[in-house]
Formats: structure tokens, C-alpha cells, sequence
């Protein structure tokens, strides 16, 4: 087993959507919550009291409406405004209390403790600090697992949710811990292992993480798709294999970024999608622009209803190479009016939309053109004012015309339904928290 001073910690926040509506609405606390996707969809996060009534994570709101009604259980749109900044809260603080960091995703991280051990009495003890500390910061609960590789960590975590007699906290820093946690944890629960690979593993009746964990290198290379299965087998064995991938922030550059959503109502009309796709394009912009990305490759998609009387192909996408690689949201907007135009039939509903960029270039290295000018350093100047503004006086205080539709019409006419979204709580002055004494 690796020594104590070379390891990984994961920190994951519980239940997160839910546990932002509950820090603003303490009444929540102890009762069933649950938070919906996109245009008041499907459930994407549900608090331990929804789960236990057997409401499904990614459930249609329509088929859980008996349920919810018979229960009286919490329903909220998703608040994404209130989510990203709780998130940044709780990243903030991670990122001051380790080495190095890894934002895995909006409500998880990774944490290097190498030569942590030298400092702390505990490990354990450590990672409980972090959880007492998070939670008195933020009212946001965690599960941390400490194990001395990535996916042990995470799979420490996981055990962390599941037993209440941990107290939140794995920590797999002897053999004996490590096959205890690898035996109570489903070979397709194991990080990296997919839905296919699972059925394939229960097959060769390996359906446990400790079952993975005795194959032999050869077999995982046969089964689980060459050296990446290797790996993974060696993880769980305790030999680290993946570091962490930190930029200066703690987050991984995407590699594609993808900007899509279902309308509030179907749409007939080219100018009321060209909005949608407008806005689309704009965010995965300022995305890009964020990671100082510039992008390759633009891919626009339009979305029938595919129970609905038109016959399939329900979905139409067209992608264009760009002569220069670009973050200009200008010029993506330009070009995605052009894929558009191309989708682009008559009569027919359309219910989703979406713009994804793809083949990124470090923005100081891009490729340039023989023959095409460039004058990216005009439009770079204009993006950088652009950011500025919208930082200093709010999200799209200025945008393209295009984003705003047809002249004389609503603007956000594609926006998705939201009917029980709680304000901005920190974000929007005008929906700040108050309290009454």
C-alpha cells in the first residue's frame, strides 16, 4: 500500500442543488426536495428523503407527479446562478487547504495530500476539518474519500455516502481498508466503468470492485479497452497511475464545449431559433474565452419531438472547420446563422437546439492561414471589453442583436420553463438574501 504521505482526497458535495435550495431555506431541511432540469423536465437532484420514497434520479416530472403530490415533496427549477456561485464558495475554500486541486465537476474535487501526512496528526481528522469547515462556510454538506489513488479516492467516497457509521469520511490507508471498501461497492459503480463494460464484467462473473481488482493486467486490456483498463485495475490495486490536472484556477480545460437546450414551446419560426442559437453560441464563447481557448470546429443541431407525427431523423446537425480558430462571439454567431440556415425546414416544430465547439487551440498558439487575414487581435481587443463589461454590470448586460430575436417580438421567446425557481440569492442585487428580525 502506498505510504501515507502520497495521497488523494475526493470531496463531494451531497446532494448538491438540493443542499444550495436548503441553505437559504432552512424549513427544507429534514423534509423530500427535489430539483428539476431544464425547462422543469426531469428530476436531477433529489435530498436523502426523496430518495428513500423512491423517486429516480433523471425521472420525468410528469410520471413523478403522484408521488410528489401524494407526499407533498419540494419541487424547484434549477437555479444555475445560485449553483456556480455556491460551487465557487465551496472550490475557494478546498483550493486553500491543499497543495494542489482538481475541479472535477461543479460539486466535486480532487485534492493532492502528498506530504500532508508529515503535517497532519490524522488524515482523517483532517479531512473531517474540511467537512465541519465547508459546512459552517457554506451550509453545503460533503462526503470526502482519502485513499492513495484517484479512483480509490473516489470510490472511498462513495462508500462514505453509503455508511452512516463513517461519519462522511473513507479513509483507505491500509490493504485491509482498501479490500473492506472495495467489497462493498458494484463492479458498475466503479468510476470508469460504463454500462457496457459492466454487463460485459457480470458476465465473467466479476460483480464486485474487489473482484475488478484481482484481474490479472492481461485481462483487463482484453475487457475494459487496452491499457485504460490496465490502469484502472491498477488503481484499485493502490498503484497510483492518474495525477491531478489542474490549471491556475483548479479546473480542467474541456477539451469540447457543448451549449444546448430544450425550448419553453415548440418553434416554427427561423428568426425565434436563430436567438436560441445566438445565445448558445455566445456562452460557449465566453466559455472558451474563460479556459483561453480558441476554437476549430462548430457543430449546430436542431431537435424535432420525437414522438411527434414527423418521421425520424428527429435530429439535424452540420458542422463547418473554420479557416482561423476563433473565440470571437461575433464571427461564431456568424457561422452558426450559416449552419442554421442550412437545417433550416419550413413547417416543422422544432423543440431543442444546440451549438458545440470543438478542436481547440491554446489562444496565444493558434494556426494561422496563408490565405485568410487575420484580425484576431481587433476582435480579441473587442471580446476582452465585451467580458468586462458583462463582469462588471451583470450576465449579458451586452450581447449580439441576434440573442435577442426579431424586432417586435419578446425576447427569450425559446427560454425553457421555470416555474419554481428561488432568486439568485448572491448573484443578483436585486434578489438578495434578506432576513427580517
Amino acid at each position: 500500500m502506498a505510504s501515507s504521505t502520497k495521497m488523494f482526497a475526493l470531496v463531494d458535495c451531497n446532494n448538491f442543488y438540493v443542499s444550495c435550495e436548503r441553505a437559504f431555506q432552512p424549513a427544507l431541511r429534514q423534509v423530500p426536495v427535489v430539483v428539476l432540469s431544464n425547462n422543469d423536465g426531469c428530476v436531477i437532484s433529489r435530498s436523502a428523503e426523496a430518495k428513500a420514497l423512491g423517486l429516480k434520479m433523471g425521472e420525468p416530472l410528469f410520471q413523478a407527479r403522484s408521488l410528489i403530490e401524494q407526499h407533498q415533496v419540494h419541487v424547484f427549477s434549477s437555479n444555475y446562478a445560485l449553483y456556480g456561485d455556491m460551487s465557487h464558495r465551496v472550490m475557494s475554500y478546498l483550493a486553500s487547504q491543499a497543495p494542489e486541486m482538481e475541479i472535477y465537476s461543479i460539486d466535486e474535487a480532487f485534492l493532492s495530500l502528498h506530504g500532508m501526512g508529515l503535517l497532519q496528526p490524522s488524515l482523517e481528522g483532517y479531512a473531517q476539518q474540511l467537512r465541519a469547515q465547508v459546512l459552517q462556510r457554506t451550509h453545503i454538506p460533503t462526503c470526502v474519500g482519502v485513499a492513495p489513488t484517484k479512483t480509490l479516492a473516489k470510490l472511498a467516497n462513495r462508500v462514505a455516502k453509503k455508511d452512516a457509521r463513517l461519519d462522511g469520511v473513507c479513509h483507505l490507508d491500509t490493504d485491509a481498508r482498501r479490500l473492506w471498501a472495495l467489497e462493498q461497492v458494484a463492479v458498475e459503480d466503479v468510476w470508469g466503468v460504463g454500462r457496457q463494460y459492466a454487463t460485459k464484467l457480470h458476465a465473467l462473473g466479476i460483480t464486485t470492485a474487489a473482484a475488478l481488482a484481482r484481474c490479472s493486467e492481461a485481462m483487463a486490456r482484453k475487457h475494459l479497452g487496452g491499457v485504460v483498463g490496465a490502469r484502472l485495475v491498477r488503481e484499485l490495486q493502490g498503484s497510483p497511475c492518474h495525477r491531478l490536472a489542474p490549471s491556475e484556477d483548479g479546473t480542467l480545460k474541456r477539451q469540447s464545449i457543448a451549449c444546448t437546450r430544450t425550448f419553453g414551446k415548440p418553434l416554427t419560426d427561423f428568426e425565434d431559433v436563430m436567438s436560441a442559437v445566438a445565445a448558445f453560441a455566445s456562452r460557449a464563447a465566453e466559455k472558451l474565452r474563460r479556459q483561453e481557448s480558441a476554437a476549430n470546429v462548430l457543430t449546430v443541431f436542431l431537435s424535432q419531438n420525437r414522438f411527434g407525427p414527423t418521421p425520424p431523423p428527429h435530429t439535424r446537425s452540420a458542422q463547418v472547420t473554420l479557416a482561423l480558430a476563433t473565440s470571437s462571439t461575433p464571427e461564431l454567431v456568424r457561422v452558426a446563422r450559416a449552419l442554421l440556415g442550412r437545417l433550416w425546414q419550413p413547417g416543422l416544430r422544432y423543440v431543442k437546439a444546440g451549438v458545440v465547439l470543438d478542436g481547440f487551440e491554446v489562444g496565444e498558439q493558434k494556426q494561422l492561414s496563408l490565405f485568410t487575414p487575420d484580425d484576431s487581435e481587433r476582435a480579441e481587443r473587442l471580446m476582452q471589453k465585451l467580458d468586462a463589461l458583462n463582469a462588471r454590470f451583470g450576465k449579458n448586460s451586452v450581447q449580439v442583436a441576434t440573442a435577442l430575436g426579431a424586432a417586435g417580438k419578446q425576447p427569450g421567446v425559446w427560454k425553457g420553463q421555470q416555474q419554481c425557481r428561488t432568486p439568485a440569492y448572491t448573484t443578483d442585487w436585486n434578489q438578495l438574501w434578506t432576513i427580517s428580525c
